[in-house]
């Protein structure tokens, strides 16, 4: 068997505009990418921003415990959830209830984070604790929200 040589002839030309080519490509395909993941996080953002609207203020809540109460604040303004607290909280709420601090803890930062009672989770050695925390929570949300249509309170 004998192998022939094939000699392939390349002008200098051809293979700048090709270079020229594949880079217009990939800058293409990169400006597309970019241009549409911006787009996504602008509108996520504006829809949270137009879907919520609060009533700024103080708003509580009270928290029946066994025999003990305990307050639950929460600090809003026109669209953001600035605080939320635990009042009076006493070393007999703390005894018989362990996980009471651990879980709102958590539940409060996921809750700035995402400015949302939306997408919240928790552990199910939580879970009781949790969901009771979060209906307090939501239940005292609710009493600020705006009506969309008119500007008055819920």
């Amino acid at each position: 068997m004998r192998s022939k040589t094939k000699i392939i002839v390349l002008h200098m030309k051809e293979l700048i505009y090709t270079g020229i080519f594949i880079l217009l490509g990939i800058l293409f395909v990169i400006l597309l990418i970019l241009m549409f993941s911006s787009d996504r996080k602008q509108d996520a953002s504006a829809a949270l921003s137009d879907a919520v609207s609060y009533q700024p203020g103080v708003y509580t809540q009270t928290l029946v415990l066994g025999s003990n109460t305990v307050e639950l604040e929460i600090v809003l303004d026109e669209t953001n959830i600035n605080s939320i607290r635990l009042l009076n909280l006493s070393e007999a709420v703390t005894t018989m209830y362990p996980l009471i601090e651990p879980a709102f803890d958590d539940l409060v930062s996921q809750i700035y984070e995402k400015q949302s009672l939306e997408g919240i989770t928790y552990s199910d050695e939580q879970r009781y604790t949790s969901s009771v925390l979060l209906q307090a929570i939501g239940s005292t949300l609710e009493k600020a929200k705006k009506a969309p249509e008119n500007g008055q309170l819920h």
